[in-house]
C-alpha cells in the first residue's frame, strides 16, 4: 500500500494509536511566487528558462535582489525550499557581467561542499560560460590546487580548510582576495557551541584578509529554522543582515507523530526500549515500500538498529551513515538513496544537513534530538515538493523525551532555539590571534571582531611569539599555529580504526581523538554497518585503534567518572535557600568500566574495566549549592538520592534553555563539596575555555528550576523512574520524592542580587 493508504491503517490500529500523544497534519501549501526588479544577464535568464525556472519564489527574489544591491541577506526557510538559487544566481549574474569576481562558498562538510558543487557545475554547463567551479579541501590533488588558486571563479571549501589551507596562504591567493564579491556561509544554524565559536574567528581573520586586499564582499548566509538567524549570522561575521524567513516554497501534506512506547514495568516505570519500539515502525514503512530515514543519537545506536532492522527485514537495502564511515562509502550511500536503490538509511545527525539524498517519504527519528529547531530539520528530511510525506518521533525513557512526549502543545508551540557561540572566550580568541599575526601583523589599535585585543598581543610578546617593532605586532614564533587548532573539538588528531583480521591490515574507520577512550578502549566492540570487530590495542600516542572481526551476541557501553575543581568565581548570587555561582573550572575525566549489553533483550551480560589515563580539562561551570537550613531537612541518605535525582532532571532540561547536546554537558553533584562545603550540583561545559553555557544557566535558572519541578511532578511513577529522577536501581526509592521537595524549597529562592 503507498503512504497515505498506511496512515490510514496506522490510524485505525488501536494498539498504535494509543501510543500516540499527537498525530498533527501540516496541510498542503501553494508556490507563492515574486518577480525580480533586476534584470539578470541573459545568458543566466535563458539558461533559467531552459532548467523551467519561469518565476522565483517570493524568498528566492528577495534573497537575490538584497545580495545584487550589495546587502547581506540570511534566508533562514525550510529545509528543500530552494535557498541556493538565492546564492547561485547572485554570484553567476556577477560573473557573467563581470568575469574577474570571485566567489568563495563555506559549507560545514565535504559532503556538502561535492553536493552544491555538482549543482553549481551543472548551471555553468547549461550556460556554456567560461566560469571554473572547484572544490577546495584536503582531498583536493596538489597540481588542481595551483589551478584553482590563479583560475577559480567559484571556489568551494569548508572552515577547517579556510582556517588551515587557504587563509595563512593567502599570498598565493591574491587573485581571489582582491575580487572577492561573494562569501557564502551554508548551514549557518551548524555554527554553534565551540565549532561556532572558532567559526566566527576564522571569518574575522577572513574578512581582516579580504580588507587588507582592497575588497568588500557581500555575505549570502543560509540556515534552517533557528530562533535567531540574523543575531547568529552577525555574531559570526560582525555584519549587518536582512533576515528573509518565509518561505514561497510549495508544501505537501506531511503528517507529524509523537509516539511513546508502552511501559513493559509500571512498578519501575520502564518503557519498552525506543530501539526496539521504531524497529517494529519503521518495518512497516519498508515493508510497503516507502523510502524512509532513521535517525538515532549515537553512532552506537545506528549500528544496533541498522542490525536489527537487516534481520527484520532482510529484504529491505538498508544502509547505515554516521562518522567514522570513509568519504567514499558515504558518497556512494547518498547516490543509492538519490536514485532509490537504497530503502532506508539509518543515520546520525550527519544527514540532518542539506545533502542532496532525493524525496524520501518518511522519517523515524529514534528519541528527541535535543532542539525543535534539530527536530524539524530532521523532520524536513522527507516530503520535498508536492507529496504527503510522515514523520515519527519514538521518545526514549529520559526525562527530557518524555517531557516532549507528553506535552505535545510545548512542542508545536514553541519556537526554534536560539544558537550560542561565544568567539570571545579566551582560549579560542588567543588561538586565532596567534594565526591572524602569522597571516598579517597587528597594527596598534587595531580591533580584532570589535574586540579591543592589545593586552593580549602584548602577552604574546612577552612570551616570544610575537615581536612588537614601530606600533605593530609580528609573529616570530616557529611552527604554523594554525596546524595545531582544531576548529570541531578540544584535539586535532582523529584515530584510525585499522582492521587486522587479514595478512593485510586495512583502515575502516576514524574517531575523534576524544571520544576514543569511550568508544574503542581495549575490550570495546566497535559496530561498522553492522560487522562487530573487538578492540585489541589503542595506541593513543600514533592514534591508532587495532581491531580484529568476531561475531558475538552483544555490543559494549562504556562509563566515565568525571570530578570537578573549582578555579574561579566570576559571578555569585546568595539567597534563603541555596546560592548560585558562574566560574571556571576543572574537570578530570577517566573511563572507568565497560558493559557488555545483549543485543534485542539490552540486558547486561557482563563488564570489564578501562585502563586509560585521565584527561584533564578547564572549562566553565553553572553551579547551585544548598544551605545548610535546607540540607537539614534531609535525612543523609534521603539527601543523597535528592540530589542525583535533581542532578539528573538538570542533566535534562538543560539542554533545552541552551540548544545544546545532552553530551555537551558534565552534571556533577556532590553531597559534601570541597569548595563550597555544602551539597552542590555543577553544570560544566564539556568544552576546554567554555562556550557560555553556564552563564547562560546562570541567567535563566528560575526557569530551569521550574520547568525541572514540572518535570518530575507531572510523571506518573511512583518512586522515580528513567523518564524522570533516574531508575530507581540507580538513584533509590527516595530520589523521586526527596527531589520534588528540593525543587520546592529551590523554588521559593528570593535572590539578593
Amino acid at each position: 500500500m503507498n503512504l497515505k493508504q498506511l496512515l490510514s491503517a496506522m490510524k485505525e490500529d488501536q494498539d498504535f494509536s494509543q501510543r500516540l500523544t499527537a498525530w498533527a497534519e501540516n496541510s498542503a501549501r501553494p508556490a507563492r511566487h515574486d518577480t525580480l526588479s533586476v534584470d539578470l544577464h541573459e545568458e543566466l535568464a535563458r539558461t533559467m528558462k531552459q532548467r523551467g525556472i519561469h518565476r522565483l519564489y517570493s524568498h528566492q527574489v528577495q534573497a537575490v535582489q538584497t545580495a545584487l544591491q550589495g546587502s547581506n541577506p540570511v534566508i533562514a526557510t525550510p529545509t528543500a525550499s530552494g535557498k541556493s538559487l538565492g546564492y547561485i544566481i547572485p554570484i553567476l549574474h556577477q560573473t557573467l557581467c563581470e568575469p574577474s569576481t570571485r566567489s568563495l562558498l563555506l559549507f560545514p562538510t565535504k559532503a556538502l561542499a561535492q553536493d552544491q558543487r555538482s549543482n553549481i557545475q551543472s548551471w555553468i554547463e547549461e550556460l556554456g560560460a567560461d566560469i571554473s567551479t572547484y572544490t577546495y579541501d584536503g582531498d583536493t590533488p596538489p597540481n588542481v590546487r595551483r589551478t584553482i588558486r590563479s583560475a577559480g571563479h567559484v571556489v568551494i571549501s569548508n572552515p577547517d580548510m579556510l582556517h588551515t589551507g587557504i587563509l595563512p596562504h593567502h599570498t598565493k591567493w591574491v587573485r581571489l582576495f582582491e575580487n572577492l564579491q561573494y562569501i557564502v556561509i551554508d548551514e549557518l544554524h551548524t555554527y554553534r557551541g565551540v565549532f561556532g565559536s572558532h567559526v566566527a574567528n576564522v571569518l574575522r581573520r577572513l574578512l581582516r584578509i579580504a580588507q587588507f586586499y582592497g575588497s568588500d564582499p557581500v555575505i549570502i548566509a543560509c540556515s534552517a529554522t533557528i530562533a535567531n538567524p540574523e543575531q547568529l549570522a552577525g555574531r559570526l561575521t560582525g555584519r549587518e543582515f536582512e533576515l528573509i524567513d518565509e518561505s514561497g516554497a510549495p508544501r505537501g501534506q506531511k503528517h507529524i507523530l509523537l509516539y511513546s512506547p508502552p511501559v513493559v514495568n509500571a512498578q519501575l516505570g520502564i518503557r519498552q526500549n525506543s530501539l526496539i519500539a521504531a524497529r517494529g515502525l519503521v518495518r512497516r514503512f519498508l515493508s510497503n515500500g516507502i523510502q524512509t530515514i532513521i535517525f538515532a543519537r549515537s553512532r552506537l545506536q545506528v549500528e544496533v538498529l541498522l542490525s536489527y532492522l537487516r534481520h527484520s527485514v532482510p529484504r529491505a537495502n538498508i544502509r547505515g551513515y554516521r562518522g567514522g564511515y570513509l568519504p567514499g562509502q558515504r558518497r556512494e550511500i547518498e547516490r543509492g538513496l538519490r536514485s532509490g536503490y537504497i530503502d532506508g538509511v539509518v543515520a546520525t545527525n550527519a544527514l540532518e544537513l542539506g545533502i542532496d539524498i532525493g524525496s524520501l517519504q518518511a522519517a523515524v527519528l529514534v528519541g528527541y534530538p535535543g532542539t525543535v529547531a534539530s527536530t524539524w530539520q530532521q523532520m524536513g528530511r522527507v516530503g520535498r515538493g508536492k507529496e504527503v510525506s510522515a514523520a515519527v518521533l519514538v521518545a526514549s525513557s529520559n526525562p527530557l523525551d518524555q517531557h516532549i512526549i507528553n506535552h505535545p502543545e510545548y512542542f508545536f508551540s514553541q519556537s526554534p532555539e536560539s544558537a550560542l557561540i561565544n568567539p570571545d572566550n579566551l582560549l579560542i580568541l588567543v588561538n586565532h590571534l596567534k594565526c591572524a599575526a602569522f597571516e598579517l601583523p597587528f597594527s596598534r589599535g587595531e580591533r580584532f571582531g570589535g574586540q579591543q585585543v592589545e593586552e593580549i598581543l602584548n602577552y604574546l610578546a612577552e612570551y616570544r611569539i610575537l615581536h612588537q617593532s614601530d606600533g605593530k605586532w609580528y609573529w616570530m614564533a616557529e611552527g604554523f599555529p594554525a596546524e595545531d587548532i582544531s576548529l570541531r573539538s578540544a584535539s586535532r588528531e582523529n584515530v584510525v580504526i585499522v582492521d587486522t583480521t587479514d595478512n593485510e591490515p586495512s583502515v575502516i574507520g576514524e574517531v575523534d581523538e576524544f571520544s576514543a577512550p569511550m568508544l574503542v578502549h581495549e575490550g570495546a566492540i566497535y559496530l561498522h554497518e553492522t560487522q562487530q570487530y573487538q578492540v585489541e590495542k589503542l595506541d593513543l600516542e600514533e592514534n591508532k585503534a587495532f581491531v580484529r572481526k568476531v561475531d558475538v551476541n552483544f555490543y559494549t557501553d562504556a562509563s566515565m567518572a568525571v570530578e570537578v575543581g573549582v578555579l574561579d568565581v566570576m559571578q555569585q548570587d546568595e539567597c534563603s535557600t541555596h546560592d548560585r555561582y558562574f566560574g571556571e573550572v576543572r574537570l578530570t575525566a577517566q573511563p572507568t568500566k565497560f558493559k557488555k549489553v545483549r543485543f534485542h533483550t539490552h540486558e547486561n551480560v557482563g563488564w570489564g574495566d578501562i585502563h586509560l589515563p585521565p584527561q584533564e580539562m578547564h572549562t566553565s561551570a553553572y553551579w547551585i549549592s544548598l544551605d545548610e537550613s535546607v540540607a537539614g531537612h534531609f535525612g543523609k541518605s534521603e539527601l543523597e538520592s535528592g540530589l542525583l535525582g535533581l542532578a539528573n532532571l538538570l542533566a535534562e532540561v538543560a539542554p533545552l534553555y541552551l540548544s545544546c547536546d545532552r553530551n555537551d554537558l558534565y552534571v556533577i553533584n556532590q553531597v559534601r563539596s570541597p569548595f563550597t562545603g555544602r551539597p552542590t550540583v555543577f553544570i560544566c561545559d564539556a568544552y576546554p575555555g567554555g562556550v557560555g553555557f553556564g552563564q547562560k544557566l546562570y541567567d535563566v535558572e528560575d526557569q530551569v528550576l521550574q520547568s525541572c519541578e514540572d518535570l518530575v511532578r507531572s510523571c506518573e511513577c511512583s518512586q522515580g523512574c528513567p523518564s524522570c529522577v533516574g531508575a530507581v536501581k540507580e538513584v533509590s526509592s527516595l530520589a523521586k520524592e526527596a527531589a520534588v521537595r528540593l525543587l520546592h524549597y529551590l523554588s521559593a529562592a528570593q535572590y539578593a542580587g
